[in-house]
């Protein structure tokens, strides 16, 4: 709190602060004040002898941001801002009484126009968000409270100093805590300060309720990253590693704090906290590959019935907001200016502590798994529908153990099987990927189906998404990147690409407009399309050349972003069960593998170090077993690796939660192998020779999977 008291102070400080840029006054407001907490950064560019604030520039009524950052000023060019400049000329302010009102009130039949720095002191209200409207003192937004039981003053949450708890434009109270209050000027210096990232509540630290209501009461966020994080060298500790041995007899000679590496007596952290640390020699450990946790974390890990009642591991509650508290903004042809990277937020201030592997997150998610076990009854002819009645079932917990059990509608008797929970999660994420709710080849986004989002399909299959994932399902794989990004960043931050559209249609119309060598030609396309184009809410005058990447974007958002709006929200609705959603955005670089790529290709290690040998098993079927891995690994086989993991536990990829049970062959006298997908084991034949125990493995695998796949093959399109 003191630093943000010392911070508004040195605010009001800038205001008189002298320098060569106050001798230059603005092209919009005629101030040569450089104060950027009220009027934004103070820029000219010399080649044009031209010098704005950018809030000034920004809040203009009648300029677009049509080139790239880099370009003019901010991304206006310059040939836009003389035309404002000129048109504003035009207009009187009605506060000061001088011209030069670029700025005017977005209220229906208001015709008040000003300045930036006028509207400002005549207490006038500014949105730095969406199209970036102004609304003058008689039309601007109010903040409503039913009754007010406050007799006493109470302090800003940021100053502490007392304050009369009523809302004016001065004074603002937090829309998620009641008793929460602020200073406005409190308020902006902090968000300036702390950028959109860590903006926040003071009490209960929420950002999205918040930050909403904050940028319709007028509060610029600026799209950067927080003051703190760009000083130099900020987080310098977090790239000192922990070298000291902590066991209780260190064999070392040289002492505790001797590290060196490839040897025994370099230093091996804690796998969990990494705040504890080994020799290798003095924990008796015979590469840096093995795990290690010090006393206190194996305590944990290891006395916790589990991990379920690891209370180290416990999860916030994710699902406080409804889906009318995320309702997509309109896109703006105004950009707010962001630090290089903006949009990816989370990777920027991501430092070794916030460096996360997928499945260590996904392990943390698991530790909500209770024991108590829910049976789903599947009937494999019909699996999504089936997976659906369980799922909507009433009883129905997705923090319950799932239990499978196949059916057939054919069984008189009605009897009931065994399933892989794994298999059913990966037919179930098949099914998903060719579902009509997706639309593209590799890289899908959301399509718009009526039907799908009348039965609310779009949050089941979010909902589906999440448990999958956290029960040991596997990976999605076919997310386009514009729709991973529109989870974790927002679609107001996302900007489509041609690849993106799927409508052969659509893709023609942007591709001719970007293709248009001349006025003629671009406008040509625009009345050819003119139906369209009105019916989607692109349709714009066309002045020159230029215009056309500005109608490509507007139909590429349109068709990819704004057009499934309600699915989307949908969609994401059910991804936040679990809490999934919420791991997602904080740790975007770790699921953008899982989300976005297919797993990578299985290799004889990789199988060979998956599978434990369960019991004392024959030593040469476990030579065959081996070199049966290479053969197939060298393509001396009929077989894949990923058909020997389907046989074996019925999902072609190692998922990100892992197997569980552990993976595991045995070996027995048999003629073929047989695989147990319940419990992921893998039974071998015991056979005289290798080239026996090949054509045995080759046989049964590959009939087995042929005969699951024809009885599959009429239900995966179901």
């Amino acid at each position: 709190m003191a630093v943000l008291y010392v911070l508004i102070f040195l605010s009001k400080m800038n205001e008189n602060k002298p320098g060569a840029s106050q001798n230059l006054a603005c092209v919009f407001c005629r101030k040569n004040d450089d104060c950027p907490n009220k009027y934004g950064e103070k820029k000219t560019n010399e080649k044009w002898n031209l010098t704005v604030h950018y809030y000034c520039l920004l809040m203009s009524s009648g300029i677009w941001q049509r080139g790239k950052e880099e370009e003019g000023v901010y991304g206006f060019l310059i040939e836009d801002i003389r035309k404002e400049v000129n048109r504003a000329s035009k207009l009187k302010c009605c506060i000061c009484k001088k011209t030069g009102a670029s700025i005017g009130c977005v209220a229906p039949r208001c015709k008040r126009s000003y300045h930036f720095p006028c509207g400002l002191q005549r207490e006038c209200i500014f949105q730095f968000t969406g199209n970036f409207a102004s609304f003058c003192w008689k039309h601007r937004p109010v903040q409503i409270i039913s009754s007010n039981n406050y007799r006493d003053s109470l302090p800003c949450t940021i100053c502490l100093e007392f304050i009369e708890p009523i809302p004016t434009y001065s004074i603002l109270r937090s829309p998620c805590c009641k008793n929460a209050w602020f200073h406005r000027d409190c308020l902006q210096v902090q968000a300036i300060n702390a950028g959109v990232f860590f903006f926040r509540c003071t009490i209960c630290n929420n950002s999205d309720i918040f930050q909403k209501e904050m940028l319709r009461m007028g509060i610029h966020i600026p799209e950067k990253d927080a003051s703190w994080e760009l000083e130099e060298n900020a987080y310098q500790e977090l790239l000192q590693h922990y070298e000291h041995c902590d066991v209780r007899r260190c064999r070392c000679k040289e002492g505790r704090d001797y590290n060196a590496p490839d040897s025994k007596w370099e230093i091996k952290r804690c796998q969990c906290c990494g705040s504890s640390g080994t020799h290798l020699a003095c924990s008796s450990l015979r590469s840096w590959e093995q795990n290690w946790e010090c006393l206190e974390c194996r305590g944990i890990l290891y006395n916790s019935e589990d991990f379920q009642k690891a209370k180290k591991h416990t999860l916030p509650n994710t699902n406080s907001m409804g889906i009318t508290d995320c309702l997509l903004e309109e896109s703006s042809p105004k950009l707010p200016r962001q630090s290089p990277g903006a949009q990816h937020k989370d990777l920027l201030r991501q430092g070794s502590k916030f460096r996360r592997d997928v499945s260590t997150i996904m392990m943390e998610l698991g530790f909500q798994i209770k024991k108590k076990t829910k049976r789903l009854w599947i009937n494999k002819a019909n699996i999504w529908n089936s997976a659906l009645d369980g799922f909507r079932n009433q009883n129905f917990n997705p923090s319950y153990t799932i239990e499978v059990a196949y059916i057939s509608e054919n069984d008189n008797f009605g009897r009931e099987h065994p399933g892989s929970k794994q298999e059913f999660l990966s037919l179930l994420m098949q099914h998903l990927e060719n579902s009509p709710i997706f639309e593209g080849s590799l890289s899908k986004n959301l399509s718009l189906n009526s039907q799908a989002l009348k039965e609310n399909l779009y949050y089941e299959a979010g909902k589906i998404l999440a448990i999958s994932l956290v029960h040991g399902g596997p990976s999605p794989g076919f997310f386009s990147k514009t729709l991973f990004n529109c989870l974790v960043y927002g679609p107001e931050n996302t900007q489509p690409i041609l690849d993106d559209v799927s409508d052969f249609d659509v893709a023609q119309i942007i591709i001719r407009v970007n293709t248009a060598t001349n006025v003629a030609d671009l406008n040509s396309v625009v009345n050819e399309c003119y139906n369209y184009l009105e019916l989607i809410g692109c349709l714009r005058l066309i002045t020159s050349l230029s215009d056309k990447y500005m109608l490509a974007k507007d139909i590429l958002v349109y068709h990819v972003i704004k057009r499934v709006q309600a699915p989307f929200e949908s969609f994401k609705q059910g991804l936040k069960t679990l809490g999934v959603l919420e791991k997602i955005q904080t740790y975007p670089e770790a699921f953008y593998s899982i989300f976005c790529h297919k797993p990578e290709n299985l290799s004889a290690k990789i199988l060979s170090d998956l599978f434990t040998v369960r019991t004392l098993s024959d030593v040469q079927a476990l030579g065959f077993w081996n070199s049966y891995l290479q053969a197939v690994e060298d393509g001396k086989s009929a077989i894949t690796m990923e058909d020997i993991l389907i046989f074996a536990t019925g999902c072609s990829s190692i998922p990100p939660a892992g197997f569980k049970p552990t993976p595991s062959i045995e070996c027995l006298h048999m003629d073929f192998p047989i695989g147990n997908k319940c419990n992921n084991c893998l039974a071998l034949p015991i056979t005289n020779t290798y080239q026996e125990f090949q054509e045995n493995m080759d046989f049964a695998i590959r009939n087995t999977l042929r005969l699951e796949k024809e009885e599959g093959s009429h239900y995966i399109g179901h």
